[in-house]
C-alpha cells in the first residue's frame, strides 16, 4: 500500500526504508555481501570519493540498465552520503558483473511509476514506497572526471 508508512518518523525525509536497517546494512551487511553483489543480476558496487575526507568508499546498490547508463534506486532516500559524494564529485564507477564503468551526469530524480524498472522489481520497490533514484549516465572518452550533476523534482 504506496504511501503506508509516510507519516512514521523512520520514512520522513525521503527515506523508504528506515534508519536503523540502513546502519545496519552499513556497518555490516554490506561488508559481508559486497564481494558477491558486484557480480550479481541486478546489483552493483558503486566507487566513490568522500566529499570532506576524499576516502575512497564502495557501496552496494540494485541496478537497472538505461540507454544511458543506469539508474540506482535509492532505497535509504537521496540523503545518504554515498549519493551526496556521487553528486558533488558529478561522477563515479559502477562496478556491475565484476567491470568497472566510469560514470557520469548524476541526477536524482522522482518517478512514483518505476518506468525504468524491471515488473518484478518495480513491485518490490513499490511495496518499499521507493519513489527516488539516481541516474547515471556512462562515461565517454570526451567526459572530464567531474560531471555535472542534476536533481530534479
Amino acid at each position: 500500500m504506496p504511501g503506508a508508512r509516510a507519516g512514521h518518523a523512520a520514512y520522513r525525509q525521503g527515506m523508504p526504508v528506515p534508519r536503523a536497517v540502513g546502519t545496519l546494512n552499513r556497518v555490516g551487511f554490506n561488508h559481508l555481501t559486497r564481494p558477491i553483489l558486484r557480480h550479481l543480476p541486478g546489483f552493483a558496487v558503486v566507487h566513490h570519493r568522500g566529499r570532506s575526507s576524499g576516502r575512497e568508499f564502495q557501496t552496494p546498490v540494485m541496478l537497472f540498465r538505461t540507454d544511458r547508463g543506469f539508474v540506482i534506486a535509492l532505497a535509504y532516500g537521496p540523503h545518504t552520503d554515498w549519493v551526496k559524494n556521487v553528486l558533488a564529485a558529478g561522477s563515479c564507477t559502477v562496478e556491475t558483473h565484476g567491470v568497472p564503468v566510469p560514470c557520469t551526469a548524476p541526477r536524482l530524480y522522482r518517478d512514483q511509476s518505476r518506468q525504468h524498472i524491471r515488473p518484478i522489481e518495480s513491485t518490490v520497490l513499490g511495496w518499499l514506497d521507493v519513489e527516488e533514484f539516481l541516474g547515471l549516465d556512462r562515461a565517454t572518452d570526451g567526459d572530464s572526471a567531474g560531471g555535472q550533476a542534476r536533481v530534479s523534482t
